[in-house]
Formats: structure tokens, C-alpha cells, sequence
């Protein structure tokens, strides 16, 4: 899975060819979330509040 980005301790993924809906991988230590780049919202695991908000904004 190619890394698209890396900020503190966050690491954004992204598979090519994926299954929809369009979306982006980020982890953060033992944390996994996959988010929808339409919408900006976790269709999958958790990341904790300060680096879910970090995530957000740098994909906004």
C-alpha cells in the first residue's frame, strides 16, 4: 500500500483499485481508521480525537 503522507506519527495509505467508496487508510501507533474522501467520515476502525482531527484537516 503506497504512503501518500506521514505527520506526526500519522501515516496516510492509500490501496489503488480499492473497493468503493473512494476512501484513504490512517495510522496512528496501534490505531487503523479507513475514511471516505467525499465525506471526511471513518467507514472503519478508530483513531483517537486528536489525530482524527489532525487527519481531517489535512485532507480537507
Amino acid at each position: 500500500m503506497p504512503e501518500i503522507c506521514r505527520f506526526f506519527g500519522i501515516v496516510i495509505k492509500m490501496y489503488f483499485g480499492d473497493h468503493s467508496p473512494p476512501h484513504f487508510h490512517a495510522i496512528y501507533g496501534e490505531h487503523q481508521a479507513v475514511i471516505d474522501i467525499r465525506n471526511l467520515v471513518v467507514v472503519g476502525g478508530h483513531l483517537p480525537p486528536r489525530a482524527l482531527g489532525l487527519v481531517v484537516e489535512w485532507a480537507a
